[in-house]
């Protein structure tokens, strides 16, 4: 199958299943992401065509054609357009227990691709040609559904992890980062952030420790980042809070006080919206 004959949308979903594992083909012009996201899920993305920004964790990259992306479980990112119209994608959702059937070795030799300090891969097109290849192949199963197209799938996106981390072993960092004195500043905010999210955060005092104006501040951030400066804060302390929730026995109101929410009907709204659920819900459910 040509890249051209697959439909412009794919949704494969395997997750009731102990297979764990979600497929995704989309071809769009202009997309950002308006959904906050982080999952407990691995991600690989893989860019057809076009050019898009990416943000992961607190760092931003530009993604060209041939670049694998991989992303760890849990850790915020976001894409947005690069003002570049046009893209075709790929995205390969992995739940952990995907991972459970694999001898501890090999679990840790498919896993070892979402750890590397770069998160992106980049092919030359003597390497892009065998791997498009089978990502075309798995589409074509995915559109036209033969018998057992399902383990297919499975089999697909075991032989990308393998692919990808045979080509991590074999070369050095084919993306060398070099962020721009805006990105630079930003990524410090971040990093701010991460470090100090139990302490008021304020546009303000931000701007005086950054030496940067309010309004350049926000919109430098979302334009970086691709979230609002209020929104991102938001969403670290949620994640926080997700991760005291599940891994000790504080109460919910010590919980809300630890992430730096001074308002706790404030924390519950905000950590419903972003989580669907509430924190005692959360805590019942990741139990």
């Amino acid at each position: 199958m040509d890249i051209g004959q697959v439909p412009d949308q794919i949704r494969f979903d395997l997750t009731a299943s102990r297979n764990g594992l979600q497929i995704e083909f989309d071809r769009n012009d202009f997309h950002t992401m308006t959904e906050t996201h982080f999952h407990r899920e691995y991600e690989l993305y893989y860019l057809f065509s076009g050019e898009r920004n990416y943000f992961i964790h607190d760092r931003s990259f530009t993604v060209q054609p041939g670049d694998i992306v991989l992303i760890g479980s849990d850790i915020v990112h976001r894409t947005s357009d690069a003002g570049i119209p046009g893209y075709e994608r790929m995205l390969l959702y992995y739940d952990p227990a995907f991972f459970d059937g694999f001898s501890a070795e090999h679990k840790q030799l498919l896993l070892s691709v979402f750890s590397h300090e770069y998160p992106i891969l980049r092919l030359k097109l003597q390497q892009r040609l065998p791997l498009e290849a089978l990502l075309l192949k798995l589409l074509g199963e995915l559109t036209e559904e033969p018998p057992g197209y399902e383990i297919h799938a499975v089999h697909a996106a075991t032989e990308l992890l393998l692919f990808t981390a045979r080509e991590l072993l074999r070369q050095e960092p084919s993306v060398h980062y070099e962020p721009t004195p805006v990105q630079q500043k930003i990524t410090a905010i971040v990093r701010h952030i991460h470090a100090s999210y139990a302490e008021p955060l304020e546009l303000d005092d931000l701007s005086s420790r950054f030496y940067i104006s309010k309004s350049h501040l926000s919109r430098m951030f979302k334009e970086v980042t691709g979230f609002g400066f209020s929104e991102y804060i938001n969403l670290t302390r949620v994640r926080q809070a997700q991760r005291l929730l599940k891994e000790t026995g504080l109460s919910v109101t010590s919980v809300s006080e630890q992430c730096g929410f001074g308002n706790f009907s404030h924390f519950g709204k905000v950590f419903k919206q972003l989580s669907g659920v509430s924190p005692r819900e959360y805590r019942l459910f990741n139990s």
